[in-house]
């Protein structure tokens, strides 16, 4: 079941990737490349989503669950920020197990075309994860990508999954093999963005007017 869930977000991802790869235009200079990060997205982001979560454990039937996301980015450059979130989700499994929890996630995230609507995006980092009343907690570390695509200036809708591997063997309550237990999650959010209107009007004071790089020489 894991397995047919990310292969069908893969597919999703890879078209939504192509979409955007082919609908790119060239921008007519550095500088308006620049300006149009600020133009369509910003140097903060809150960020909102809902999805599901699905653990992979040590028991048999894992079930689907709901799963809440709200966060904060701050960017470093155009492509790269840092962001952080907490995360409200269940983890259960069919008639067996079902049990709330939360964490508190740092990543690095990279976006791959923060020049265009459609851009894919990549993210890691480290976080805390803990049950309901934090009667069990672990750290972790986690992964994953998505895809946004800019509905309106300074307002991005997204979809995205990501995987977390859990320091610890009793996330589902049973301790049995090898390794850890891990968990996905995919959800549908949005950004809202803001910030970066000083550094839109550096840019534009910057860039060379058409009259000063097209001067008109007299012949008198």
């Amino acid at each position: 079941m894991l397995a047919n869930y990310y292969k069908g977000f893969l597919f999703i991802i890879l078209g939504m990737f192509h979409l955007s790869s082919t609908a790119q235009t060239p921008s007519n200079s550095a500088n308006r490349q620049k300006v149009e990060f600020y133009e369509l997205r910003g140097t903060n982001a809150i960020d909102i989503g809902a999805g599901t979560s699905v653990i992979n454990g040590d028991l048999v039937n894992p079930e689907f669950e709901i799963y809440f996301h709200a966060g904060y980015k701050r960017f470093i450059i155009p492509h790269l920020n840092i962001n952080f979130s907490y995360n409200k989700f269940n983890l259960a499994y069919v008639d067996i197990y079902n049990e709330g929890f939360m964490s508190f996630d740092l990543n690095l995230e990279s976006t791959l075309f923060p020049h265009h609507k459609f851009s894919p995006f990549v993210f890691a980092g480290a976080g805390y994860n803990a049950s309901n009343y934090f009667k069990q907690t672990a750290m972790k570390i986690q992964g994953g990508g998505g895809i946004e695509y800019i509905l309106t200036e300074g307002f991005g809708l997204k979809l995205y999954t990501d995987y977390n591997y859990v320091m610890s063997d009793e996330l589902d309550g049973v301790i049995s093999g090898a390794s850890d237990d891990t968990y996905f999650r995919i959800g549908l959010g949005v950004n809202f963005y803001f910030g970066g209107e000083k550094k839109k009007a550096k840019i534009l004071k910057d860039q060379p007017s058409i009259i000063n790089s097209n001067q008109i020489i007299s012949f008198n």
